[in-house]
């Protein structure tokens, strides 16, 4: 008898597949993704009251990659207005009354504006929420992030602070280590290296300085990461193309 369940999943995995090769699908998706930057679609958007500067696609990939994982730590850098890190704690808080543990989210920036501080830290998932203010690169705040990462089973990572090549691959380099087998190093905004060079004229990155130009770099001399492609097959509207990286070794 055929497990109906199993048989929706395989068939979701199949049209998965499929897509990477529907280039009228791929270019639509892409062409949405180009016009929708200008605009500033990604800032459009909530959780919980606060706003999450990403595109609900992603956020959705997330939600599915926390349940499969189950994490006992989400390590962050970039917090913003601190709607992803409301996000990424009401996940864990579903996940502590499912009976999967008592995980926490920890945010790092190097500037914490205060009204966003007053924010997240008002916030009813603020009880999930640790933060550090300094640069995610600086070797203190890394030493911060490596004791709060101690004994911990299953850690998650995600980078979208500065997306300088330099400064995601120093990210990388500090961070991805602390990632679980299993588990996802996830580097948002790689979209960058696709987008027209002049989409970002009062930013320090751009085509050939993102932060998919640095994970090509790491992932050379890091066998045990490899990109997830099936993420991005699946949900083709993503600004993180190469950005799922998971942790096979």
């Amino acid at each position: 008898m055929v497990d109906e369940v199993q048989k929706f999943i395989n068939d979701r995995v199949e049209r998965v597949k499929l897509n990477e090769t529907n280039s009228s699908l791929v270019e639509a998706a892409h062409t949405f993704v180009v016009e929708s930057v200008k605009p500033q679609y990604s800032y459009n958007f909530s959780w919980m009251g606060r706003p999450v500067i990403q595109y609900p696609q992603d956020m959705i990939a997330m939600q599915e990659i926390i349940w499969d994982i189950k994490p006992d730590l989400i390590i962050e850098t970039g917090i913003a207005h601190g709607g992803s890190l409301i996000y990424y704690a009401s996940l864990l808080e579903m996940l502590s009354f499912s009976g999967f543990g008592d995980g926490k989210v920890l945010g790092i920036d190097i500037d914490i504006r205060e009204h966003n501080r007053k924010e997240i830290e008002s916030h009813p998932m603020y009880k999930n929420i640790d933060m550090i203010q300094g640069s995610s690169i600086s070797q203190e705040v890394i030493e911060q992030v490596k004791k709060k990462a101690e004994g911990k089973e299953r850690v998650l990572v995600i980078l979208d602070s500065n997306h300088t090549h330099q400064h995601a691959l120093e990210e990388l380099i500090a961070y991805a280590p602390l990632v679980s087998k299993g588990s996802y190093c996830v580097v948002f905004d790689s979209l960058i290296e696709d987008m027209p060079a002049d989409s970002y004229p009062d930013r320090p990155w751009g085509p050939g300085d993102n932060p998919k130009t640095a994970v090509w770099e790491y992932i050379k001399t890091h066998p045990e990461f490899e990109i997830d492609k099936s993420i991005q097959n699946k949900l083709l509207i993503t600004v993180a193309p190469d950005g799922y990286l998971k942790r096979v070794g």
